[in-house]
């Protein structure tokens, strides 16, 4: 009953210290190899006055009043408030007693948090739901590539929470199927794809008969074989050309839902037939184009596949960001390379460090 909290010092001569209401504790506390405190206020009574501050706030706004805490080191009950006033009202509310507390200037506006990964829901102008492709940056902007048919630009995005997203930049449909949506700054892009183990580390294009997954709202992970490049597919919209076909199935709110291989980004849903209980075909947008058009850096892990380190400044024409096409031809290092699979160039993937991307000639 008359503990008053423990906390240590955090450095490397690291002491226990131990906070007590009774004088009498003291010596036992020592004698145990901690350092003893004697305060005015249990821990008990610091915890229910914040208690019955917790309770106050479902009822009165507490916006002026943003963070309250039990401080075990100043024995109070901490008020961080934007406008002191607002703190003076929220304890009396409470019922609290003001020898029990401090309150404490802040500008601190806090705000939730939460992820953006390939395959998650989002829904657009409250109303139509469709899945996140793959999450980008474009500088310090954050968002996510996803389908042209999903929204138009200006079109507001909603979390799969419902909590407010981000809006729609730019989409083209038909014709291509592609888009982006910028995130507001409560939103962070991710290296994940819901289902998958692996992060994303790249973007270097799978080739026909490679095995490649799909990552949907709807249906969840599904897996099948990349079946034709470049292919065209007509919907009742119109023509969408440049897509890849897949032996994947899909159903409606998967559209704009990541294609991955390994742990290359390979596209965002776009259509097809059939559905996840017979089986189908779908069609994605492969996800380079989408970089390119719209200057895009794709969400990657930090390390490339070779995981060099830093190369220098070698000088060349090679540059990490750029979306290289196959039959691209760069320089570096003093050497010619020709591209052999299109990919976003990431830190670590040099020419020499990837012979899977890169032929010297």
């Amino acid at each position: 009953a008359h503990f008053a909290g423990a906390w240590v010092s955090g450095t490397l001569s690291d002491t226990l210290t131990v906070a007590t209401t009774d004088p009498a504790d003291a010596p036992v506390i020592r004698a145990r190899g901690a350092d003893a405190v004697v305060v005015d206020h249990s821990l008990a009574a610091l915890d229910a006055a914040k208690a019955r501050l917790d309770r106050a706030a479902a009822h009165h706004a507490t916006t002026g009043t943003p963070v309250w805490y039990v401080d075990v080191r100043t024995n109070r009950l901490v008020l961080e408030a934007i406008r002191p006033d607002a703190a003076r009202s929220l304890l009396a509310t409470a019922g609290v007693d003001a020898s029990l507390t401090r309150i404490e200037k802040t500008a601190e506006h806090p705000r939730p948090l939460y992820d953006l990964r390939g395959g998650d829901a989002y829904y657009i102008d409250n109303s139509s739901r469709c899945s996140i492709g793959f999450p980008v940056t474009r500088g310090t902007q954050q968002g996510f590539a996803t389908a042209g048919h999903c929204g138009r630009a200006g079109s507001s995005t909603t979390g799969s929470n419902r909590v407010a997203q981000g809006t729609f930049q730019a989409s083209i449909f038909p014709g291509n199927d592609m888009a982006w949506v910028a995130t507001n700054a409560n939103w962070t892009a991710t290296p994940y794809v819901n289902g998958s183990s692996a992060q994303v580390t790249g973007s270097a294009q799978a080739t026909v008969g490679a095995s490649v997954c799909r990552s949907g709202s709807t249906t969840g992970w599904h897996c099948g074989t990349v079946q034709q490049l470049n292919s065209s597919v007509t919907y009742q919209e119109g023509t969408v050309s440049g897509v890849t076909r897949t032996s994947v199935c899909a159903e409606p709110g998967d559209s704009g839902g990541s294609f991955i291989s390994g742990s290359q980004a390979q596209g965002v849903t776009s259509g097809g037939s059939g559905n996840c209980t017979s089986g189908g075909t779908t069609y994605f947008q492969p996800i380079n184009p989408i970089l390119q058009n719209y200057g895009l850096t794709l969400k990657t892990t930090t390390s490339g596949p070779g995981d060099p380190g830093d190369p220098g400044d070698p000088g060349g024409t090679w540059s990490a960001g750029t979306v290289y096409q196959a039959g691209d031809t760069v320089t570096y290092g003093g050497a010619t390379y020709r591209c052999l699979q299109g990919h976003q160039a990431q830190p670590g993937w040099e020419p020499p460090n990837t012979p899977a991307l890169w032929q010297r000639v």
